[in-house]
């Protein structure tokens, strides 16, 4: 179809400025496809989690899954390529979330969106530890109150705590991530500065590799710097129309991730292809309710599967041990489902909506700005009327 004279001039304006158009509207949305892409990460993580790992490690002697099902091991094994996925996933969605927002927006609609389902998970595996341990079911002592408030920072490892909830290593990961696009933030969102920051931190994370450099490879994330940025740039795609410098900057990060994480090609490139499709490629037009509603439960049943869906299946075990490995890891999975739905239902819906509310107020300019008003002053009743 042939553009209208204006949007012709508009887009002509746009290239002798050097500034790219946006054709996606500001306020952005959600894309059923990405969300279908995080569903498929954390499958393949819990499947890895349950069928992927050395059998003793989580379900004991007893039972060997390897000779029972050795080609659903096999695939399984490589499941915590789905963790990588997150962070693939995680590039593209952050950079849209952020489009059109402050940083004080931005820390809020994080804030809001990560910390209830988290603050309630971390409580949950706190008591249930604690009460396994009074029962008898397990030896050691309950979770102490340094380690149970360190967690819910989300960021023990810096204050020396181990985690909680054995998947929220990558919640630390993240909260780099959110820090640097923060910085982005404060700079000023646009397509020449985010495409430049993309660059540049990937030459800054190659130095500190190759550098050794502690502080730089934990600030820059050196490790996954390339699956963030891989992430921007289809992003920028989607949102602006692929371009040379876009796909140099995908390419780049490609090869940088590929670089740091070598005996792992097939897995990155395939959902660098499938984020490719749903993103700036065909698939982003994709619009399933279903989907979308699964990528809601996707972060609480990262939470729960593997610190507690994997006591809970032990536990069916024990009191079914007739019923066999793999239905009960069925059974376990589904509990993780069902405990994430009510989570998503109760927690997420409720107090991550009033915890945004309340935040949103208090940082509102009409109270933190320098200009603000001060509070009217109730006036005194009269001697007559008192």
């Amino acid at each position: 179809m042939p553009l209208s004279p204006p949007t012709r001039a508009a887009r002509s304006l746009s290239r002798a400025v050097g500034r790219r158009i946006s054709r996606t509207p500001a306020e952005g949305g959600r894309l059923a496809a990405v969300d279908g892409l995080r569903l498929l990460a954390a499958v393949a993580v819990a499947a890895y989690h349950y069928l992927g790992t050395p059998t003793p490690r989580f379900w004991g002697e007893d039972y060997d899954l390897p000779r029972a099902a050795p080609l659903l091991h096999a695939i399984s094994g490589y499941g915590w390529l789905g963790v990588e996925a997150f962070f693939l996933i995680s590039g593209f969605v952050i950079c849209m979330s952020c489009w059109g927002r402050t940083p004080a927006q931005f820390a809020v609609s994080r804030i809001a969106r990560l910390f209830p389902l988290y603050w309630a998970v971390v409580l949950i595996i706190v008591a249930a530890g604690t009460v396994t341990v009074l029962a008898g079911q397990r030896s050691g002592a309950p979770t102490d109150l340094r380690t149970t408030l360190g967690n819910l920072t989300m960021i023990p490892s810096p204050l020396g705590v181990d985690f909680t909830a054995g998947v929220a290593w990558t919640l630390w990961v993240e909260a780099r991530f959110y820090l640097l696009m923060g910085v982005l933030l404060l700079i000023g969102l646009t397509y020449r500065r985010t495409t430049a920051f993309g660059f540049l931190w990937l030459v800054l994370a190659s130095i500190g590799r190759e550098l050794h450099s502690t502080v730089l490879n934990e600030f820059l994330l050196g490790q996954y710097a390339g699956l963030f940025v891989a992430g921007i740039a289809l992003h920028l795609m989607h949102r602006f129309g692929p371009d040379l410098l876009l796909w140099l900057l995908a390419g780049f990060a490609w090869c940088y991730t590929l670089t740091v994480l070598d005996d792992r090609v097939a897995g990155h490139t395939g959902f660098l292809v499938l984020l490719a499709l749903a993103g700036p490629g065909p698939l982003r037009h994709l619009q399933w309710r279903t989907l979308v509603y699964a990528g809601a439960l996707t972060y609480p049943f990262y939470l729960v599967h593997q610190s507690l869906g994997i006591p809970a299946t032990r536990g069916i075990l024990k009191t079914l041990p007739g019923l066999g490995l793999l239905p009960s890891i069925g059974l376990g999975l589904l509990l993780s489902l069902l405990l994430a739905a009510v989570l998503n239902r109760l927690v997420d819906r409720k107090l991550g909506r009033l915890l945004r509310h309340h935040l949103s107020t208090a940082l509102d300019p009409g109270r933190t700005g320098p200009n603000r008003p001060p509070p009217p002053i109730a006036p005194r009743p009269s001697p007559e009327e008192g």
